[in-house]
């Protein structure tokens, strides 16, 4: 089965949950405000039908509940082709946080229920009131972030099934020193610089230390301390890097840095750990000695600060690649 068509079917699933969703968010709206049933779907499915030249058989009164199985089935099909376009969409590719893909799918499944609606003439959006609009945008609303949850669970577990499966090699290889070489320098510019790249980077279904900072509180945690860190350091009463108390917590930090992303992508811990280690050492002297010669070019040494900060980032986003 080809991705395209994967997604397809994963949209259809999830385009019939949203609209699960809708239909008991709607009925709930009747039961509290004793309102009834809306007749608009019905009355599209008959002027549909009276355009198409098709017979509707029956009696009035059987007539009437053929249009009202036909809209039904008309809202249904609306849900699950918005769906389908949804998961054909997030197989090509495109794939949006549920903040904001959810309600672009609401709005999306809003847009194809109401706009036959205005084309036959049968109703007039400007004339709703605030009433309407809230009965008709909440449903769709909680079809789109409903259709959008389920359709990212599906390929979330593929992406960790996936990975899982993966095979890694057991020595690590030139790249993968690089990287350690990178997180190492990152470290030994700023102490949490490689701890915040990899937070970054992590995904829940990584193992060990990877996985645990995936969290969103964890990641945010880490984003301030390092931007605390780096107002902290230009800071004149900021202890000597490379004093063992200044020292001592970057090549740590590297370590367990190097070593979480060694776990992370199945190879030996220990030479990363060790050039991780030694790079923070090197990087932590350099960056006194960048200090350094701004302050005696410039007489101040607050431009090789910042272009530290700039080589902290760069250090560790790379060094946290995949």
């Amino acid at each position: 089965m080809t991705s395209l068509m994967k997604g397809v079917l994963r949209g259809i699933a999830a385009g019939a949950a949203g609209t699960t969703a809708l239909n008991a968010t709607t009925e709930a709206d009747m039961a509290i405000r004793g309102r009834p049933a809306s007749d608009v779907p019905a009355t599209v499915a008959g002027t549909l039908a009276d355009l198409a030249g098709a017979r509707i058989p029956g009696d009035a009164r059987q007539r009437g509940d053929r249009l009202d199985g036909l809209g039904a089935l008309s809202g249904t099909f609306t849900g699950l082709a918005v769906g389908a376009l949804a998961g054909a969409l997030r197989a090509a590719g495109i794939r949006l946080p549920t903040v904001i893909g959810g309600p672009l799918l609401g709005a999306a499944a809003m847009a194809a229920a109401d706009l036959p609606i205005v084309r036959l003439g049968i109703s007039d959006p400007r004339t709703w009131s605030r009433a309407d609009w809230i009965s008709d945008a909440v449903p769709h609303l909680l079809y789109g972030m409903t259709a959008h949850a389920v359709l990212s669970a599906q390929f979330r577990a593929d992406e960790e099934r996936k990975a899982q499966r993966q095979p890694r090699p057991d020595r690590p290889s030139r790249r993968a020193l690089m990287r350690a070489a990178a997180l190492g320098a990152a470290t030994g510019c700023r102490s949490s610089a490689g701890l915040s790249a990899l937070a970054l980077r992590s995904r829940r279904y990584h193992p060990g230390l990877s996985g645990r900072l995936s969290h969103p509180a964890v990641k945010t945690v880490n984003g301030l301390l390092t931007m605390a860190e780096m107002g902290l350091d230009k800071l004149p009463s900021a202890p000597p890097r490379t004093s063992p108390q200044g020292l001592a917590p970057r090549v740590a930090l590297a370590a367990v840095t190097a070593r979480a992303v060694a776990r992370r992508d199945g190879i030996r811990s220990g030479p990363p750990v060790l050039l991780a280690a030694a790079a923070a050492t090197a990087s932590a002297a350099a960056g006194v000695r960048l200090r350094e010669a701004a302050a005696d070019r410039m007489g101040s040494d607050l431009p090789g600060a910042f272009a530290e900060d700039a080589a902290a980032a760069l250090l560790g986003q790379v060094g946290a690649a995949r």
